[in-house]
């Protein structure tokens, strides 16, 4: 079974691995997003999906504009069963989707987070569970025929990079399903008047305040390691727990300390506080902190 691969990050990685290890499938080409600067010396590198790819002798192709009619032209000279689409970041042009069914690999219950970040958003909003949704994709975004959802549950305190190697693997192994069950599964259209979109994160969105401890702690969960929380001193909070949800405080107000964290009132809840880093500095413990800027119990962090 012969089939083209589109993804960049390590979520397609993963899955791109199945395919390839599998004996039943050929991968003739990979399709990934441009080589970028990377880190303060702005150091070229190939997304994860490229350097796997050339590992296994597969050709890559890496163009900046997959609507642009050579490349167009250049893809649809290479026969193949399928073409599977994870995380690629561009929108497929319909004579791409016309040349073999394109099989997206959807990180969210479908019709719900549409969208760049939608594991994020899973985190951000508490959900308690999520999924990965395999579609039989068209020209709009995340909105194609559901061929099959596979759903997990989301402990309370699980983290973006937990999510992600959860997610990353359901959606290895349902790629695979997809491929050698496709004519098995009644497509589904989905219900667009339950559709929810997420956006690409930013740095800024790691911003935060002492609002809601539970919106707080959301946010940490989703953007930990990047963008990282932080307050608008610049003070990265760099672990943290959910210390409890309904209490009134004034916020930023320190409640309590002890031999290795501090708590946090919130204006509904508290969190506890382990490390920080405070602008241009290293990491360090909060107790450290706290001492340096001669912080103690009903002084404020904010």
């Amino acid at each position: 079974m012969d089939v083209i691969f589109m993804g960049t990050p390590d979520y397609a990685d993963v899955i791109l691995k199945k395919l390839i290890a599998d004996s039943d499938i050929n991968v003739k080409a990979v399709y990934t997003q441009p080589d970028k600067p990377v880190g303060r010396k702005k150091i070229l590198t190939p997304p994860p999906v490229k350097t796997t790819a050339l590992e296994h002798n597969i050709t890559v192709y890496q163009p900046e504009k997959l609507r642009e009619e050579s490349v167009v032209n250049e893809l649809v000279q290479i026969a193949c069963d399928y073409i599977i689409v994870a995380a690629y970041g561009q929108i497929l042009p319909r004579a791409i989707l016309d040349h073999a069914p394109c099989i997206n690999l959807h990180a969210s219950i479908l019709p719900q987070y549409r969208g760049a970040s939608p594991i994020q958003q899973t985190l951000l909003n508490g959900d308690k569970e999520t999924g990965v949704t395999a579609i039989l994709m068209e020209e709009g975004l995340d909105t194609g025929d559901i061929i099959k959802i596979e759903k997990i549950t989301v402990p309370d305190a699980m983290m973006l990079e937990e999510l992600f190697e959860s997610l990353t693997e359901v959606a290895a192994d349902l790629t695979l399903d997809i491929i050698k069950n496709f004519e098995v599964y009644k497509l589904i259209p989905q219900d667009d008047t339950h559709a929810t979109h997420c956006k690409k994160i930013t740095k800024a969105d790691g911003l935060i305040a002492f609002d809601d401890a539970q919106t707080l702690f959301n946010k940490y969960r989703a953007f930990t390691p990047w963008p990282g929380i932080y307050l608008k001193t610049k003070l990265k909070l760099k672990k943290i727990e959910l210390q409890e949800k309904e209490s009134q405080n004034t916020p930023g107000e320190i409640l309590a300390i002890d031999k290795e964290s501090i708590v946090v009132g919130c204006a509904k809840g508290s969190i506890r506080i382990f490390r920080v880093q405070p602008e241009s500095k290293k990491e360090m413990d909060v107790l450290a902190y706290i001492n340096g800027k001669r912080l103690s119990v009903a002084d404020h962090m904010s």
